[in-house]
């Protein structure tokens, strides 16, 4: 057999980190896929940006994605082994929303996505962002996960995201804004 397949979802159903398997179209794999969709379009903006700063920040998001994604795919018993989603990483997308928004300005009215392809693919990301936000809400409110901080991280994420289009769209104008380099 090849090491690309195993065939143990030919029956529609699929592992979970711990003992178990579940449909594979049961909320818990929903969310795990638009969270595995949210970072695949983030990786394509990180691709496209123009600006060093914004490329290293997109990475540090799509590890945190990784994170969300394995707590989501744990079993209960197992969930707080995968935990790496806490308040200062809520605290974090916070800190670097504010100083992004303090470079670029706001438009006064609503801007369509795709004046930069970077912008676009962030646009992109965004909507997938909010879209995961919704199916761990889901989750969160049935009872099926806990951390209520990975909710907080996905609607900061998309706040974040928004402003990073708007940066990026801002690099091919004139007096262009800067951000400094992220330091690891």
């Amino acid at each position: 057999m090849s090491p690309f397949y195993t065939a143990n979802g030919d029956d529609g159903f699929t592992g979970l980190l711990g003992e178990g398997r579940i449909a594979k179209n049961a909320p818990r794999i929903e969310a795990i896929g638009t969270l595995d969709e949210a970072t695949a379009a983030i990786g394509l903006a990180r691709s496209l940006s123009k600006s060093d700063p914004v490329r290293s920040l997109l990475i540090h998001l799509q590890r945190d994605l990784y994170h969300i994604m394995a707590e989501v795919a744990a079993t209960p018993e197992n969930a707080s082994r995968f935990r790496r989603i806490q308040e200062e990483q809520v605290e974090w997308l916070e800190q670097q929303t504010e100083t992004i928004s303090q470079s670029i300005s706001i438009p006064k009215e609503f801007i369509l996505p795709g004046d930069s392809p970077a912008g676009g693919a962030l646009s992109l990301a965004r909507a997938i962002v909010r879209r995961a936000e919704r199916r761990v809400v889901a989750l969160f409110h049935e009872g099926d996960i806990e951390n209520l901080e990975l909710v907080r991280y996905l609607n900061r994420l998309s706040s974040l995201l928004f402003l990073l289009e708007l940066f990026e769209i801002s690099l091919d104008k004139p007096d262009s804004p800067t951000l400094a380099k992220e330091e690891s």
